[in-house]
């Protein structure tokens, strides 16, 4: 089958987001608002915080989409207006899907805020479809014991969403999406199959590697996202001879729908999105 052709790079761009942490963000860009059914990417850190210094984003709503929090270092919280809440530690995954709204905060645990130490994760915005946008909310939560590890020719790979090298993920998602962590051995190879309609990404987050398209072989530093679109083949990575080389996948069925967006929501209209300002200030999305 071979690989699939790469449609373009894009350095991540640094910014601070929530209550002041520090993130890196392929996208949304002034240029590049999102990769269907992606909306939203961000890196968060890594940064090391002293005792009772620690950041995190307090309470907000959301609406129109699924929020996703895989922590790599650190320890946060997780509460929400329909009773849900959660504690997201090292390696574990919070899946949140906000649907027809909810209010919620994402904070340091009080452990982590009273010792203080190393934050590192990532903040993925998944679209829903029109017709799912005002489904209930829902919340899962799974430690990094429980999600499903794949190994291969010196390739260790966490299977968050959909499947690979035999492993199926447990995360339900309401958008058909793949969401992979690789961690590549120094100078091993990976070949990961991606399903031929979704859109791709692969975003390395430690270190820099190469990536194989049709044609040749592309140099990524780290903090350089590919982006395939559509198509057939898989995703080939190679790691350098002297380090270890991690990378987040990403893919997801487009949803080829409009795309109305402002602040925590995201709808299909202008007229939706006002209407979640009126319901939010109403107090119809709750309160924690």
């Amino acid at each position: 089958m071979g690989f699939r052709r790469i449609t373009g790079t894009r350095i991540a761009e640094k910014t601070m987001e929530g209550g002041g942490f520090p993130v890196r963000r392929p996208f949304p860009v002034p240029q590049f608002s999102y990769w269907d059914p992606f909306l939203l990417l961000d890196e968060m850190g890594p940064v090391t915080y002293e005792p009772g210094k620690a950041i995190g984003a307090p309470d907000h709503p959301h609406r129109g989409f699924e929020t996703v929090t895989y922590l790599l270092s650190g320890e946060m919280e997780h509460r929400d207006s329909w009773g849900h809440a959660g504690k997201l530690k090292e390696g574990g995954i919070q899946w949140m899907t906000a649907g027809a709204g909810l209010v919620h905060s994402e904070l340091p645990s009080a452990d982590f805020q009273s010792r203080g130490g190393r934050m590192h994760g990532f903040q993925i915005w998944v679209n829903l479809p029109r017709d799912k946008k005002l489904i209930s909310p829902n919340y899962q939560e799974m430690d990094s014991s429980e999600l499903p590890v794949a190994e291969k020719d010196g390739v260790w790979a966490k299977v968050i969403a959909g499947d690979l090298w035999g492993t199926n993920a447990i995360i339900q998602t309401q958008t058909p999406i793949v969401f992979f962590h690789l961690k590549l051995s120094p100078g091993s190879y990976a070949e990961v199959p991606v399903p031929k309609d979704y859109n791709i990404l692969a975003y390395p987050f430690v270190g820099a590697g190469t990536v194989i398209d049709t044609d040749a072989e592309h140099d990524l530093v780290e903090g350089e996202t590919v982006f395939y679109q559509g198509g057939e083949g898989s995703i080939g990575l190679r790691a350098p001879e002297n380090f270890a080389w991690e990378v987040l996948i990403l893919g997801g069925q487009p949803l080829n729908e409009p795309v109305a967006r402002y602040g925590p929501f995201v709808m299909s209209t202008p007229q939706e999105i006002q209407q979640a300002f009126e319901d939010y200030s109403a107090g119809k999305m709750g309160t924690i």
